[in-house]
């Protein structure tokens, strides 16, 4: 059987497919978008286009600086999500003490984004951080990689690139090292999603986020999947009330890693929603920060 069927298997005996915003105990998308926003005064640019930035967070101190890499969600749309919703948790860890490298990219409905140009976007401001180090005293030595939802599948997608053939336009020689990975509420196996209906993304998110439309095997450079066994640790947290990227979505990709010979560690949150992963105020998001505290020590 197909993962894409267990995984719908597994989904029948969740909710139904709606925003968590339907808990009243559970943080919504609505309510944290509209919370004050913290904000740094470090952008800096690694391409021409309005999207391909950088929000630097940096610690107070002189630094050198542990370093998480970070990479927001949104279903790989702007008009769903940018940047700035991850905000919250970059200002977090800086007054944490861990500097946040917090990428901003073209998405698949903007000029430029899907398939290969929201990849080449992310995978050129990972490599970025390197060039800009030594002015911000950020250490690189063991760069953590973290991703909230579609921006988990980025975050495992960079650990993998590097085993990316050289005949594609993603293909890397020199990707920066990430010393580990942190998926919050991802989908990191895009197959299995997709033939799940795209689960909280929808069925027509993937197929242009992959260039599926002109490709005939458009996963083998695109989805971490595909690309096991990816060499690095990673944590794989996924809220047990979460309706958008749902335990199930998680604990497939878990049990393909491991079979694939990872070290890979999946951690299921009680009472946590899609969003709750990401207020800085929550238990869920307590137990992130602490996981790359320590991984990026």
């Amino acid at each position: 059987m197909r993962i894409g069927a267990v995984l719908v298997g597994l989904l029948l005996g969740l909710a139904p497919m709606t925003s968590d915003a339907a808990d009243p105990k559970l943080v919504s998308w609505g309510e944290l978008k509209v919370r004050p926003r913290p904000t740094t005064p470090h952008r800096i640019a690694y391409g021409s286009d309005p999207s391909q930035f950088v929000d630097l967070w940096l610690p107070d101190g002189p630094g050198p600086f542990p370093t998480v890499l970070m990479l927001h969600g949104g279903c790989w749309q702007a008009k769903v999500d940018t940047i700035g919703l991850t905000n919250y948790i970059a200002d977090d860890l800086r007054k944490r003490g861990v500097a946040v490298w917090n990428i901003e990219y073209r998405s698949i409905d903007q000029a430029g984004g899907g398939y290969p140009g929201t990849f080449q976007d992310v995978a050129a401001a990972a490599d970025a951080l390197r060039t800009h180090a030594a002015q911000y005293k950020l250490r690189t030595d063991k760069v953590v990689a973290t991703g909230h939802s579609a921006g988990a599948h980025l975050a495992l997608w960079l650990a993998a690139r590097g085993k990316i053939a050289a005949s594609s336009p993603l293909a890397a020689t020199d990707p920066l090292k990430l010393a580990a990975v942190v998926s919050i509420g991802g989908l990191p196996d895009l197959e299995a999603v997709q033939e799940a209906q795209g689960l909280g993304c929808g069925p027509d998110a993937i197929p242009l986020l992959i260039g599926a439309a002109k490709r005939t095997n458009p996963y083998h450079d695109t989805s971490p999947a595909a690309l096991l066994p990816l060499g690095i640790p990673y944590w794989i947290v996924d809220g047990d009330k979460d309706t958008i990227a749902p335990v199930a979505s998680g604990q497939s990709f878990y049990d393909k890693a491991i079979a694939k010979g990872d070290k890979a560690t999946m951690k299921i949150l009680d009472q946590t929603g899609h969003f709750d992963l990401i207020a800085p105020e929550t238990k869920a998001w307590a137990y992130i920060a602490g996981v790359l505290q320590d991984l990026s020590k």
